[in-house]
């Protein structure tokens, strides 16, 4: 067992021009950073060249270069907070993209979620982000964020209006994630994973 503080990727799954998902996760970065058991990894798919590129044997050069700072990012990480949006009742393509290059980075590590967007909050997204984690051998915590009406309750400054409640998911799904992630890293160190 270690006490070394955990690894947390935190992920922007949007790309899109005038998206809110920078907004959602720094918020989310700035809750996760109060904690002392915890390091964040901050890490904006819009930042990582990979575009449509599928999965392939014999990736384009660019891809390769995007992949080699991202998959390292992913491998050291001991859990995962994805932020998404919800595009026609599912999750955006880059995040589908950018999680069908990697397999192995995913095997029994925790993933926890932070959604947005209209009526539904970007649940939908979610549910359909579980079953794909599943197939990656990761374990989803229970609880989620969920902002319903995303641009009505964030405030100018990037904040939430009503920042108790959030703040409380917060607590909530980082003591979740958190839990798993120790638990997990600490079983991965004496008996390795076989996925």
């Amino acid at each position: 067992m270690t006490d070394r503080p955990l690894r947390l990727a935190v992920i922007i799954g949007s790309i899109r021009d005038g998206r809110f998902g920078p907004t959602v996760a720094t918020w989310f970065a700035g809750e996760a950073a109060r904690r002392t058991d915890i390091e964040i990894d901050l890490i904006d798919l819009a930042d990582v060249p990979i575009g449509a590129a599928a999965p392939s044997v014999s990736p384009p050069p660019q891809v390769l270069t995007a992949l080699s700072d991202l998959t390292p990012r992913l491998e050291a990480a001991d859990g995962f907070v994805i932020v998404t949006p919800e595009y026609n009742h599912s999750y955006p393509a880059a995040l589908k993209n950018a999680i069908d290059w990697h397999n192995a980075q995913f095997h029994a590590k925790p993933v926890a979620f932070v959604s947005y967007g209209g009526l539904s909050g970007g649940l939908r997204a979610v549910e359909h982000l579980r079953a794909v984690f599943a197939e990656l051998h990761a374990v989803t915590t229970r609880d989620t964020i969920s902002f319903h009406g995303t641009w009505e309750s964030f405030g100018e400054d990037g904040r939430p209006k009503d920042p108790n409640g959030p703040a409380m998911a917060a607590k909530t799904l980082l003591d979740q994630l958190t839990w798993w992630a120790r638990v997990l890293r600490d079983a991965k160190a004496t008996t390795p994973y076989n996925a």
